[in-house]
C-alpha cells in the first residue's frame, strides 16, 4: 500500500516554503518602502530649473466578480465586488546639467504639465513638491 506520511510531509514542506516566501516578499516591500521614506525625509528640498521631457501613466486594473456567461469583457458584474482600476502618474524632468528625474505626481499636477514645459521644479528626494511654469513670451505682434 502507498504510504501517505511521506506525501503529507512534502505537502507541509511546500506550504511552509510558500509561507516563508510570502512573508519574505512582504517584509522586503515594507523595508524598501520605509527606507525610501527615510531617504526622502533626509533629503534637502531642492529647487531647480527643469524641462518636462515626458509623461506617463501606470493603470492597474482589478477585475471584480464574474460577469454573466457570454457577456462582453468589461460588462458589469453580476454580484459581489465591482471591477476597479487605479492610475499612477509620472513626469520626467530634465535639469540643465542633463540629469533626468522621474517623479510621481498627482492627477491634477499631471493634467497641468505638458512635454516641453520649462520652469522651476521643487522636489525632496523622490517626492514631487511642485512645478512653476516659466512665462513664455510669444514673438512680436
Amino acid at each position: 500500500m502507498f504510504d501517505m506520511s511521506g506525501m503529507e510531509g512534502l505537502v507541509l514542506l511546500f506550504i511552509a516554503t510558500v509561507g516563508v516566501l510570502v512573508v519574505g516578499v512582504f517584509g522586503f516591500v515594507v523595508v524598501k518602502g520605509v527606507s525610501q521614506w527615510r531617504a526622502n525625509e533626509a533629503s534637502p528640498l531642492r529647487s531647480v530649473d527643469a524641462l518636462v521631457v515626458s509623461r506617463r501613466t501606470d493603470v492597474r486594473r482589478r477585475s471584480g466578480s464574474t460577469a454573466l456567461p457570454g457577456a462582453d469583457p468589461g460588462a458589469p458584474t453580476v454580484a459581489g465586488t465591482p471591477a476597479t482600476s487605479s492610475t499612477t502618474y509620472f513626469v520626467t524632468f530634465e535639469e540643465p546639467s542633463g540629469e533626468r528625474r522621474e517623479l510621481q505626481v498627482s492627477g491634477q499636477d499631471f493634467g497641468q504639465l505638458a512635454e516641453g514645459d520649462r520652469g522651476h521644479l521643487m522636489h525632496q528626494g523622490t517626492r514631487f513638491k511642485g512645478f512653476t511654469r516659466q512665462n513664455v513670451v510669444d514673438g512680436p505682434h
